[in-house]
């Protein structure tokens, strides 16, 4: 017996099981201490109140013998009509069209984004934006994948330009967890006609697309001609509609994005076919409710909750006269560190000096040392009060 491993090539620890066990340690020593944690992507606003009834209607479902529902339909790889609908109902009304064969339903975009990989070759080379969320790296190293990195740094915006080496499959994130940088719709056409040149696969993170409000980004990769060929998309309503504990994503596989003469959307329903059983019926028709039209008002409500946390935490750095991207458009900030300090130098300043957590830059790729992200997905009056915190922190930080 043989283990596999690359595993053994990981760094000892996940990036936020780090920052996990360090508040821990910390609060367990100073229990007297209120300590703010703006660092995990943790909604703290509860479902919408429709969101709410569809799941108690659905579980009153299944107390009854003639509404009961077990497995979900296998023509649909386990997914109901209900939900498919209103997900293609989201899309046209950003002036995409898409087929209901097209869609695939999952317990969140992590598990997509790494078991995608299951219908790619293990030869091709990836390539990834670096700063990058962890999982992109993480899952190919598992699979023992060359990885290439496209340097995102505060000359291009932390929005990289493709490359001119070649790559087969293409990790992107807009709007960037960590940046917060979202591509507009120049940036986007030209990794799609990079991917379309090169003949390679595109695989879009649209988690935060909700956040977008400016109209000339776009929420979509398939608002680009030519997407469809080039780009799975996948998404969650993790952070869309707070379904973080609720577990519900769906991803997109177009019929035109065919390969070595192969459908790739009949090999992911293979692949899912095989081992997955769907999400829960509760679950789907809780999102089914997410695209309704009371949904989306409701959900643009808590949506602009967090916006509004943004905006003050954006404020609060601009008062200090710290650098950073993202925070409209997006629920995260991506801040310098102050006085070229090291990203977990700072961490551990600001939580031990103002009782607040964020998250080390260096934790997502080399260009993220002395860099900090923190995240609006916090409560209104925490928030108020880590800014506060953080405005006295800063103040003086130079003297120090």
């Amino acid at each position: 017996m043989k283990i596999n491993r690359h595993f053994l090539e990981l760094k000892d620890s996940y990036l936020f099981a780090t920052v996990g066990a360090k508040y821990a340690a910390y609060t367990k020593a100073h229990p007297e201490r209120k300590v703010i944690k703006l660092s995990i992507g943790d909604v703290t606003r509860p479902l919408a109140p429709v969101v709410i009834e569809a799941m108690h209607r659905a579980v009153d479902d299944l107390s009854r013998v003639e509404t009961f529902r077990g497995y979900g339909p296998d023509q649909t790889c386990y997914a109901y009509d209900a939900l498919l609908d209103s997900i293609l109902g989201s899309y046209a009304r950003k002036g995409v069209t898409l087929e209901k064969g097209e869609l695939f339903i999952s317990d969140g975009a992590k598990s997509d984004l790494g078991n995608l990989l299951d219908i790619f070759s293990t030869e091709n080379t990836v390539l990834v934006p670096d700063p990058v969320y962890p999982v992109y790296v993480d899952t190919n190293i598992m699979a023992g994948r060359r990885i290439l990195y496209a340097d995102a740094n505060e000359k291009n915006g932390f929005l990289p330009p493709p490359p001119k080496e070649k790559a087969d499959l293409i990790y992107i994130c807009s709007p960037n967890n960590p940046t917060g940088a979202a591509y507009d719709r120049a940036g986007l056409k030209a990794w799609v006609d990079y991917a379309r040149r090169e003949n390679a696969v595109i695989l879009y993170d649209a988690a935060y697309e909700y956040f977008i409000d400016d109209k000339a980004l776009p929420r979509s990769i398939y608002e680009i001609e030519g997407a469809k060929e080039c780009a799975i998309e996948v998404c969650s309503y993790s952070k869309t509609a707070g379904f973080t504990g609720v577990r519900c994503g769906y991803t997109v596989v177009p019929e035109a994005l065919v390969r070595e003469g192969t459908s790739l959307n009949r090999l992911w329903a293979r692949r899912q076919s095989t081992k997955f059983n769907g999400v829960s019926y509760v679950s789907q028709m809780g999102a089914a409710a997410v695209f309704s039209e009371e949904g989306e008002r409701q959900i643009r409500e808590n949506l602009a909750y967090y916006r509004e946390n943004a905006l003050r935490i954006a404020a609060c750095l601009d008062g200090a006269g710290v650098p950073y991207t993202g925070g409209k458009n997006s629920p995260y900030l991506w801040m310098k560190c102050p006085g070229n300090t090291d990203s977990w130098t700072f961490f551990d300043r600001l939580l031990e000096e103002a009782n607040v957590v964020g998250t080390p830059g260096s934790g997502f790729g080399k260009n993220g040392e002395g860099y900090f992200r923190l995240t609006a997905f916090g409560t209104a009056e925490n928030t108020r009060e880590a800014c506060d915190r953080l405005a006295k922190f800063f103040a003086q930080y130079d003297r120090k």
